[in-house]
């Protein structure tokens, strides 16, 4: 069916087809559902409501401690609610494992229809084992102590109130329903009661036990960081007393102070060494010239050598003075020459003594230069010293600190969680206890059959367009148009032997609902081609068994009481059966015309005047190849001259290809199918072998169809046999 023609009506047809299937799975999905309803238990519901909040840190210290939200917490509660800790607290609290038949009873069997079938089959396991003697390898049979038993039994207890306590939170709010059921109602609010109590004790003595582990862990810690704390403090006094602690912090407080006066002191001195230096080489290089060293700075600035020199000058005036009066020889000009020879001679001697002491100078420079640079390596290897000995013991120092504040820290901890210890905050609350439920809340009645309708009306349809979707077969005449885009030539009605022979129904019941079937088919035939009916017909299936030689005898003595020369070949020479359909003799027939045994191809009458047919005859070894012999086109051309309609019966196509070699030498070929049984998909490949050798197809006999099980508008037309009003008229007359 193609989808996109699919409408409201298609569904509602699958429906009213399908109403058997969809209105016993409803049948079978209320009874189960009423069985198990009315079969179980009831059961009440104790509920009690309590409110949960969550544990705030106690601070002890003063200090502020921020609540981070934890999505987790609830869920977390809720589960140790449901926990087989709580659970087994409420079997000690009850004391239920006193009486243990009585507190058995109390809990929700859950038992079904199938709860006596099951018991009954571990008991004759059980049984079984023990006379085979392997209860023992199995673990079937086994005796317990007393203790054993008590154990066993306070698990069992505590397993079945754990999986009977459910939780729901109320929305929007901290209140927590705690809920349990039982067949007793009594007892369903007394557990709901029980494990409020229980979750309580459970919390503290959890809380309580974490407290103290804690405590004692870390009193166990602070010993450890007390230890650590002395062995730190004695390294670190050991330490001062080697490294004299206390006088080496005056003494890095000075050092500093000591290496920039000595860096000052020695750039003056290197600056000095330079200076001298640079006259030095000057005076070198002048060679004792008297006139150059006396323009030197250094030494005409000199006081000495200048008080000289105004000497000198002095003299040479009074020289010049003294030769505007007397001559060289005069006693004066004599004193005056021989004082300022003496002058210079002191000149000299002044600038000889001005450049010894630069020498001595330089000399003596450099020597307080290199002394001034070992005194500031000493400095700086003493500072080096020094530093290494104080970051050493700071290093100490901290060691020393964070121990202590660690030992401060962990015995303050102790005392807080201490004092905690004996404060607890209880984080749950009962607001209201359950009460004794007067109705059960299982089984629901009402809810679980109308749950049921709906389940079972739905899944029915579901269950029915579902066989749909699987049946690939051949249902509805107008799907099989639309699939196989073929036209539909006869609806064949099925019959049962006992109401007539599907071979002679065209004679023994001739108004009856399958002989009007091939009456409707033999119109179709006739009015097939606008111009003439199809002389030569073939008639094929896809596959056995789908009524092709049926279709092909019906329709021939259809054609032959409408006045039509018929004449019916049995093209089958694989598994005839045409000879049987007429009780006629197939010693000869038409293997033995292709074989050439015989020079015209045996004809015998058939159950009407104007039928002849044609038998398979023997079976030969190769039917293919006497199919295509040029014989049978010879048989053909000749039986078109004499006879109105030539119909051929032919093996099917999916199994041997002697239909398509057969379907190119007639007009029109009718492929057979079976209702709700021959597939679209075998259709479709019968219909792709035929076109492929070019066989013109005229439409599509659905056979053995079932009005009952398709559409009401077949129904309307097979439900009942087919009368003919002039006949009865005629009957009634006579």
């Amino acid at each position: 069916m193609d989808n996109n023609d699919l409408h409201l009506r298609d569904y509602l047809r699958v429906i009213s087809k399908r109403r058997g299937t969809i209105c016993l799975f409803l049948f079978i999905v209320l009874t189960v559902t009423a069985l198990a309803t009315f079969s179980a238990t009831p059961l009440y519901r104790g509920n009690c409501q309590v409110l949960i909040e969550k544990v705030k840190e106690s601070n002890l210290t003063g200090r502020y401690i921020q609540n981070r939200y934890d999505p987790e917490y609830y869920e977390t509660q809720f589960q140790l609610i449901k926990s087989s800790g709580v659970a087994r607290r409420v079997v000690q609290m009850l004391d239920l494992t006193d009486t243990p038949e009585q507190s058995l009873s109390n809990f929700s069997t859950r038992e079904s229809i199938l709860s006596a079938p099951l018991n009954w089959a571990r008991q004759l396991k059980a049984v079984v084992f023990s006379a085979l003697g392997l209860g023992k390898t199995l673990g079937e049979i086994r005796v317990l102590t007393p203790e054993e038993e008590a154990l066993e039994l306070q698990d069992e207890m505590t397993f079945a109130i754990a999986g009977g306590i459910s939780i729901s939170p109320v929305k929007n709010t901290r209140i927590v329903n705690i809920s349990f059921s039982s067949p007793n109602p009594e007892f369903a609010a007394l557990i709901a009661n029980t494990v409020a109590r229980a979750y309580i004790e459970e919390t503290l003595e959890m809380s309580m036990k974490s407290t103290r582990t804690t405590i004692e862990w870390m009193t166990k810690k602070a010993d450890e960081e007390r230890l650590q704390l002395n062995a730190s403090e004695g390294r670190m006094q050991d330490y001062m007393r080697e490294k004299d602690i206390v006088t080496l912090e005056n003494r890095v407080a000075i050092i500093p102070q000591k290496l920039s006066e000595i860096g000052s002191k020695l750039l003056k001195e290197e600056s000095r060494r330079k200076e001298l230096e640079t006259i030095f080489d000057k005076i070198q290089s002048s060679n004792e010239n008297m006139l150059t060293l006396e323009t030197m700075p250094v030494v005409a600035s000199d006081k000495t050598l200048q008080t000289i020199r105004g000497l000198i000058l002095k003299a040479e005036q009074h020289i010049v003075e003294l030769s505007s009066k007397y001559g060289y020889k005069h006693p004066l000009m004599i004193k005056a020459v021989n004082d300022l020879e003496i002058l210079n001679s002191k000149k000299t001697a002044e600038v000889q003594r001005i450049t010894d002491s630069l020498l001595t100078e330089l000399e003596l420079t450099r020597s307080n230069e290199i002394n001034l640079s070992l005194q500031l390596d000493e400095t700086k290897l003493e500072a080096q010293t020094l530093n290494e000995a104080l970051l050493q013991y700071g290093s100490m120092k901290r060691e020393v600190d964070a121990n202590r504040n660690l030992y401060e820290a962990l015995v303050m901890k102790i005392k807080e969680q201490s004092l905690t210890d004996e404060n607890q905050t209880v984080n749950l609350w009962l607001v209201e206890k359950a009460s004794i439920p007067e109705n059960p809340v299982s089984p629901r009645k009402s809810k679980n059959l109308l749950l049921g309708l709906i389940v079972g009306l739905f899944g029915g349809v579901g269950l029915a367009f579902f066989l749909e979707y699987l049946d690939n077969s051949i249902k509805s005449p107008d799907d099989t148009e639309k699939m196989l885009e073929l036209p539909i030539m006869g609806l064949i009605a099925r019959s049962t032997p006992e109401q007539h022979s599907l071979e002679t129904v065209l004679l023994d019941a001739p108004l009856c609902a399958v002989a009007e079937s091939y009456k409707s088919l033999r119109t179709s035939v006739l009015l097939s081609s606008s111009d003439a009916a199809p002389k030569r017909i073939l008639i094929t299936s896809s596959s056995p068994s789908e009524g092709k030689t049926s279709t092909a005898a019906n329709l021939a003595l259809a054609l032959a009481q409408s006045e039509k020369k018929v004449l019916l070949i049995d093209g089958d020479l694989r598994k005839p059966r045409l000879h049987r359909f007429f009780n006629l003799k197939n010693n000869e027939g038409l293997s033995s015309y292709l074989a050439g045994m015989t020079d015209q191809c045996p004809m015998q009458g058939g159950p009407v005047p104007n039928l002849k047919i044609i038998s398979s005859g023997p079976i030969p070894p190769n039917p293919s190849d006497l199919l295509g012999s040029s014989r049978l086109v010879k048989l053909l051309e000749s039986a078109g001259e004499k006879f109105d309609i030539i119909i051929c019966d032919s093996p099917p196509i999916l199994s041997v290809t002697d239909s398509k070699m057969l379907s190119p030498l007639f007009d029109g070929t009718i492929l057979v199918t079976r209702h709700r049984i021959t597939t679209y998909d075998q259709a479709r490949a019968g219909i792709k072998g035929l076109k492929g050798v070019g066989a013109r197809i005229l439409g599509v006999v659905i056979n053995e169809f079932e009005p009952e099980r398709g559409d009401d508008l077949y129904q309307s037309y097979y439900g009942e046999p087919y009368v003919d009003d002039d006949a009865e008229l005629e009957k009634a007359g006579a």
